[in-house]
């Protein structure tokens, strides 16, 4: 586990998950604290391989997207509006998964 994530990681691994988070902090515009939270959630405790792992094959936002909102979005359209998307409701604050203080 790193100070962050609650999933055993190696340096390339560690990096995809951090990246993955900065696409929902810069392009989301969520809190980093809470971007960990969603992932923590998600793969915590998962059995995650080394760098590239097969979650590779897919950009950090298709799962910062999928983290954050519910169903198919379309994220990469210019035009896309995501006022109308369904919104993931995040982890319980205080719960297991906030590992980085909000703020």
């Amino acid at each position: 586990m790193t100070e962050e994530f609650t999933t055993d990681l190696d340096e390339g691994m560690l990096r995809y998950f951090r990246d993955i988070a900065d696409v929902m902090v810069r392009r989301i515009g969520m809190s980093r604290a809470e971007a960990v939270a969603r992932i923590n959630r998600a793969y915590g405790g998962m059995e995650i391989g080394p760098y590239p792992d097969l979650m590779c094959h897919e950009l950090p936002e298709f799962w910062s997207y999928g983290l954050c909102y519910a169903g198919d979005v379309p994220y990469w359209e210019p035009d896309a509006d995501p006022s109308g998307w369904e919104v993931r409701e995040a982890p319980p604050r205080g719960g297991p998964e906030w590992t980085l203080p909000e703020g």
